[in-house]
């Protein structure tokens, strides 16, 4: 029958017409608004893609240079097996940690993405009340559309905050005194951007190295081609600006030239004696995030450095780089028990938390996750996506034998 099937001439042209039917059918019910279901981080990254201009698209997936760092952070991620168990009383499961004298429901934390509240009308608050809802919390980049003020008084609670190591210390110590202010929870100081990645899928987009009004007139064509964006963002999420800069430029200054203001400041001089002089200025709890070596974690728990953040900035730095998961087994063994680990790169799932957490971790970061989650639906999207978390980091310890977490897997 098979056989009869494929000898018939017209049979094969047939099924592609029906498959061109079927294509052409989904994409005229999702223009007219139909909801896409939502089962995994995979559907929240189309839905952001088909909602976001181009090039604010590019800009959160993409990686540097042949983005092989990126691909790593994932692939080597999910290569780890983990322990299937039977026959234990897993009937209360318990995934809650605290880190820094806090208490997380999940040991999970949303990392600082920059331009994060862009993705959604005022993101970076929406992101924040979800992350709080759920009994996380959000750590606020330097770079965000919202301010800390604006997410604290938003949220109902602080953010932890990101900040970069800058040539205008003034900035830096003033940014540190805003966050004190705001009685900000953490610090998480970011040290592997002495210099900016290459990370050309934001040329190709024309994110960056499109000045002028030509660039203007590109990224505004990409933003016209997609009216919900400029309706919900472009229109009622103003001022499109980096909250936390705009004091130094001017509110009213183009989003291209605070880019370019913070891309002129990254300090390629900055050392081991500028953190301790963030250490003595910062007097809560101290992560430094970008550690990928033992020896750069033995140095910054010398400093005194309450947490290190094992990454690569999300393969948008170094290309060719390790995977964070290829990192954490020697800074484990370098200072573990001696400071907080951290992870941040490829979390995709709950599954993913309990394999960092397998390795040593006491917590993980995830960034483009969420920020899809937001560009797909809001908050109501970031507070499904941590829900899916929960609940598959909750069957993962219960079909592995487990109902809590210690104070470390690392054996």
């Amino acid at each position: 029958m098979c056989q009869a099937q494929g000898a018939h001439g017209n049979a094969p042209g047939e099924l592609r017409n029906g498959r061109r039917q079927i294509k052409f059918q989904s994409r005229r019910l999702l223009a007219r608004g139909q909801r896409m279901i939502l089962a995994d981080v995979a559907d929240f990254r189309t839905a952001a893609r088909r909602r976001l201009p181009h090039f604010l698209f590019e800009y959160i997936d993409g990686g540097s240079y042949q983005q092989v760092s990126l691909a790593r952070n994932v692939a080597d991620l999910a290569q780890l097996s983990l322990d299937q168990r039977v026959l234990r009383d897993v009937s209360a499961v318990d995934p809650s940690v605290t880190l820094f004298g806090q208490r997380f429901s999940l040991p999970l934390i949303l990392a600082p993405v920059g331009l994060a509240g862009l993705n959604a009308r005022r993101g970076e608050v929406q992101a924040a009340r979800a992350a709080l809802a759920a009994g996380t919390v959000l750590c606020l980049s330097t770079v965000s559309a919202c301010s800390i003020e604006e997410v604290s008084a938003g949220s109902g609670h602080p953010p932890w905050f990101q900040l970069y190591m800058l040539r205008d210390r003034g900035f830096v110590a003033a940014m540190l005194q805003r966050a004190a202010t705001a009685n900000c929870p953490a610090l998480v100081f970011t040290v592997d951007l002495p210099v900016p990645g290459a990370r050309y899928r934001d040329r190709r987009s024309g994110l960056t190295g499109a000045p002028g009004l030509a660039g203007d007139l590109r990224r505004l064509g990409q933003a016209l081609a997609r009216p919900r964006w400029c309706w919900d963002v472009g229109l009622l999420g103003r001022p499109l600006t980096l909250g936390n800069v705009a004091g130094v430029l001017g509110s009213g200054t183009p989003l291209g030239d605070f880019l370019g203001w913070l891309a002129d400041n990254f300090d390629p001089a900055a050392s081991w004696a500028d953190l301790e002089w963030v250490r003595q200025l910062w007097k809560g709890p101290l992560i430094v995030k970008g550690i990928l070596h033992p020896d750069d974690a033995r140095a910054a728990a010398a400093i005194g450095v309450d947490g290190i953040v094992v990454s690569n900035h999300g393969g948008r730095q170094l290309d060719g780089a390790f995977s964070a998961v290829a990192a954490l087994p020697g800074i484990v063994d370098a200072v573990g028990g001696s400071v907080k680990i951290l992870a941040d790169g490829g979390v995709r799932s709950g599954l993913d938390i309990l394999r960092y957490r397998a390795l040593g971790a006491d917590a993980v970061l995830a960034g483009r996750p969420w920020v899809w989650a937001l560009a797909a639906a809001g908050e109501r999207g970031v507070a499904q996506l941590l829900s899916m978390f929960d609940a598959e980091l909750r069957v993962a310890m219960a079909l592995t034998g487990q109902t809590r977490f210690g104070p470390s897997l690392h054996s």
